[in-house]
């Protein structure tokens, strides 16, 4: 399944060069979840550029992830307003309920957690994200409010595609 998605992007770019690898990128991770290691050898033999090198390029912008984030993938926001403001014991709070760290996927695959530099709601800090929902003013216990929801709704088959 993988492979047909980045051979139909790279269709796409047929004459593609070095300036294309970006939006390459993008559109593969867009339509797969994340960069796997095939996806970047592929993308590499067809812009005739080594593995090493788009790796160079992907590890340099924090857009780019190289493992499947989870059906309820969570931002913490770590930005100074957060900062200030607790965002530490967030992540601290998330990662103890989830029993996950910064970067890593649940095993179960329901939930995945990514710490962001900013999410631009400052006024509402210590803020997080999932799926687009955004959460403002956390503390400890809401925290674990807010997951004891998706924990419900992923037991209830309710998580849906990511």
């Amino acid at each position: 399944m993988s492979d047909d998605i980045v051979n139909k992007v790279l269709e796409q770019h047929p004459d593609a060069r070095r300036d294309s690898l970006i939006p390459i990128l993008q559109e593969v991770q867009e339509r797969q979840g994340y960069l796997s290691k095939n996806a970047v050898v592929k993308i590499g033999r067809h812009l005739r550029l080594p593995a090493s090198k788009i790796y160079g390029v992907a590890t340099f912008y924090n857009q780019f992830r190289f493992q499947r984030t989870g059906k309820f993938h969570i931002l913490v926001c770590r930005g100074t307003a957060c900062h200030v403001r607790g965002s530490a014991s967030v992540l601290a709070a998330v990662e103890k309920e989830l029993k996950i760290k910064a970067g890593e996927t649940s095993k179960d695959g329901v939930f995945s957690l990514e710490v962001v530099a900013c999410m631009g709601a400052c006024g509402l800090a210590p803020v997080i994200c999932i799926n687009g929902e955004f959460y403002a003013n956390l503390e400890f216990g809401k925290v674990r409010e807010i997951l004891d929801i998706y924990k419900k709704k992923a037991e209830e088959g309710k998580a849906g595609p990511q």
